[in-house]
C-alpha cells in the first residue's frame, strides 16, 4: 500500500529523512574533504549544526571587530598630519595595495 511521507533534500538533490541530515550534508559538501582516510567533514558538519548559536556568535563578534578595525584605521589616517590621500587612488588597509 502506498504511503504519504515527507522528505528533505540537500543542494545536490539527495534525499534525507530529517532537515538536520540534509543540512549536515550541505555543510559537509561546503567543507570538502578534510583529513586523511575518511573525511572529517561530516562530523564537523554535525558539530557546526549542533553548536550553531555559538558559531553565529563568533561570526558576529568577528564582524564587530572588523567594523572597529575599519573605523580605527580611518581614524588613524584622519589624525595623521603627514598622510594625504591621492585623488583617484584607494588604499586597501588590509594589504596596503593601491587599486
Amino acid at each position: 500500500m502506498a504511503r504519504h511521507g515527507m522528505g528533505f533534500f540537500d543542494s545536490k538533490g539527495q534525499y534525507f529523512k530529517t532537515p538536520s541530515e540534509a543540512t549536515e550534508s550541505d555543510l559537509a559538501a561546503l567543507l570538502g574533504r578534510i583529513g586523511d582516510g575518511d573525511s572529517l567533514a561530516p562530523g564537523i558538519a554535525v558539530m557546526l549544526l549542533e553548536r550553531r548559536a555559538e558559531v553565529e556568535r563568533i561570526f558576529a563578534e568577528h564582524d564587530t571587530m572588523l567594523a572597529h578595525k575599519e573605523s580605527a584605521d580611518q581614524a588613524a589616517v584622519d589624525l595623521a598630519d603627514n598622510v594625504t590621500a591621492l585623488p583617484g587612488i584607494d588604499i586597501d588597509p588590509d594589504n596596503q595595495s593601491a587599486g
